[in-house]
């Protein structure tokens, strides 16, 4: 990262492809200190974001084809209120290991 002054630009910015009875999509600041942010599309459009807080050390997941508002726990790479797909899945393990430094033990088999 730069310090320099001017050279800081937005990167990556994503509308919201539900409809309006999917919920209010949350906004999540990529910046915010001890913060990981993922974002994923499926090939439907479906959308979905993983957060992490390294200073709570909870991972969460919302996706706007569940409801943007309802927020799910994500357990050692894992949701277990929600059934995923096997690209969501590894998007979700690939989010962990990202945030959390390390790789989820059997993370292979899960996704099988």
């Amino acid at each position: 990262m730069s310090d320099e002054q001017g050279t800081q630009q937005t990167i990556f910015t994503v509308t919201n492809r539900h409809v309006t009875v999917s919920g209010q999509p949350p906004f999540f600041d990529a910046d915010e200190r001890g913060a990981y942010v993922g974002y994923f599309a499926n090939e439907h459009g479906e959308q979905a974001i993983f957060h992490y807080d390294r200073d709570s050390k909870k991972a969460t997941l919302r996706m706007g084809d569940a409801g943007w508002e309802k927020v799910y726990e994500v357990k050692d790479g894992r949701v277990p209120e929600l059934i995923l797909d096997r690209s969501e899945q590894l998007w979700v393990l690939a989010c962990w290991e990202a945030a959390m430094g390390e790789m989820v033990e059997g993370a292979t088999e899960a996704t099988d």
